[in-house]
């Protein structure tokens, strides 16, 4: 019972970095040492592909380390249940988004998790306007980063 007590929560990072080519370059570079690493490991006795590999790890290795170098990651933790199912209840639909189906209010609840599950220490008031002036697929991104680690399960059901 100690050990699952003390089970750390699930935690979710938010890669943010504005240099497209940085990026591209990472992608590329990951992409290329996923394919050198499969030609490598469907040829064990071939040499040259075996260095292939080798060089495009390095340099995925040097791409992730100047993406990370560019970036800025924000950190998100699960909530305890009871925490997370009180959140909720401070923020209500309002009486049309219930005939919605909505389970809480779309429009104060996201800055409150935000804030809530950040590692980072982000207020209420910083998570809205982020929320509130980022794009929309990167305030989505925010979002989505927050909510999902709430949703994480690192538990299963075997059958024996």
């Amino acid at each position: 019972m100690d050990r699952l007590r003390h089970r750390a929560r699930p935690q979710n990072k938010l890669r943010i970095c504005d240099d497209d080519q940085l990026r591209q370059r990472f992608e590329e570079a990951e992409q290329t040492a996923r394919s050198a690493r499969f030609v490598a490991e469907a040829n064990p006795g071939d040499e040259q592909a075996s260095q292939q590999a080798d060089v495009a790890a390095a340099a995925y290795e040097e791409a992730k380390a100047a993406l990370d170098a560019a970036s800025d990651f924000l950190t998100f933790r699960a909530l305890p249940r009871p925490v997370l199912e009180e959140l909720i209840a401070q923020h209500p639909p309002t009486e049309q988004q219930n005939k919605e189906g909505a389970v809480f209010n779309p429009d104060t609840f996201p800055a409150a998790l935000v804030a809530a599950a950040s590692v980072d220490g982000m207020s209420r008031e910083e998570a809205e306007e982020l929320l509130n002036t980022w794009s929309a697929p990167d305030a989505n991104a925010l979002w989505d980063a927050a909510w999902q680690v709430q949703q994480e399960s690192r538990v299963e059901l075997g059958k024996d």
